[in-house]
């Protein structure tokens, strides 16, 4: 079976709520970093945090990807959705409610994201954010360029607005 890789990846603005996610998708091993930088995708999500940004990143990038034919390698540094499958069977036991029997933040997110693991062939890839250079695999340089996007996304949204200036190392070229 064929594989191809999903590397994906967030910035949000805590404050505003408002966040951008990227995800850049490889059918090709043999592609150059300057037409990776081309095929990357952004979207800006609003009334957002980061974890309801990272579920809302993967599943957009998902809508993408229609062949169900393929093993797709999701790279993201999110514990949250490498974790997940894990929490599955006790997340749909007691119908998406928490001990105290409130309704889970995301729930619709979360079943939406079991609905596309039962219809896709999907494989989580632990990627170790923010690494020295030279600590750094190709892997690690491709979610790099990712990240690098998501943070210069949010940086540029709000630039004109010093208080929400996040840190970010460098910008993309």
């Amino acid at each position: 079976m064929k594989k191809i890789k999903l590397f994906t990846d967030s910035s949000v603005n805590p404050q505003e709520k408002v966040g951008f996610g990227a995800y850049l998708l490889l059918k090709e091993n043999n592609i150059s970093f300057e037409d990776m930088k081309k095929d990357i995708k952004t979207k800006r999500f609003e009334d957002t945090s980061s974890t309801k940004l990272e579920l809302q990143t993967l599943l957009w990038s998902l809508e993408e990807i229609n062949d169900k034919d393929v093993i797709i390698e999701i790279y993201t540094d999110c514990q949250n959705i490498i974790g997940l499958q894990d929490r599955r069977e006790r997340l749909e036991k007691n119908n998406f409610h928490s001990s105290a029997g409130k309704l889970m933040n995301n729930h619709d997110l979360y079943k939406e994201f079991f609905e596309k693991l039962d219809e896709l062939n999907l494989t989580f890839i632990k990627v170790k954010g923010h690494k020295k250079n030279s600590l750094k695999d190709e892997i690690d340089t491709i979610f790099n360029l990712i990240e690098k996007i998501c943070l210069f996304r949010i940086n540029k949204q709000y630039l004109l607005h010093p208080k929400f200036l996040f840190h970010c190392s460098c910008l993309i070229d």
